[in-house]
């Protein structure tokens, strides 16, 4: 048995390899920081549109109960709807909120309008900025029933 040694290597073809698999795992990286933090962005929006939207029922649900008692009609109470809200955003553990009350059609309705910050957790190592925010916005009206 003969032992043949190994082909001689040319010493310009040492290192190809490695840069390529550096720069090839660079942008498996970066791939995989988009999907992870884009996809946690969108769950932070999604949360948003979802907090505002149940904060603004909560709002929606401080109606002026003299009057409504009365028989007259059902208007929502602005200072218990404004309680309403942060009541229920603070126990959410949010707090940058906006709460405003438009009137369509003679009927006044509660906008809750919040923000939410995301921290990204792999986009900052590729010069993104550390964080986003994300604003949710939902609005209600006092549903009446009877007749």
């Amino acid at each position: 048995m003969t032992a043949t040694s190994p082909a001689p290597r040319r010493p310009d073809d040492r290192g190809r390899i490695s840069i390529f698999l550096a720069v090839a795992m660079t942008g498996v990286l970066a791939i995989v920081g988009l999907s992870f933090d884009g996809a946690g962005q969108l769950r932070t929006l999604q949360r948003a549109d979802n907090l505002a939207a149940e904060a603004a029922r909560a709002g929606g649900q401080a109606i002026d109960r003299a009057t409504a008692i009365e028989g007259g009609p059902k208007r929502i109470d602005q200072p218990q709807a404004r309680v309403a809200v942060a009541n229920y955003l603070a126990a959410a553990g949010t707090t940058g909120h906006t709460v405003s009350f438009p009137v369509v059609a003679g009927e006044t309705l509660v906008r809750v309008r919040l923000t939410i910050t995301y921290r990204r957790s792999m986009l900052g190592l590729f010069g993104f900025a550390g964080t986003v925010t994300v604003t949710g916005e939902a609005t209600a009206r006092a549903i009446t029933t009877g007749p």
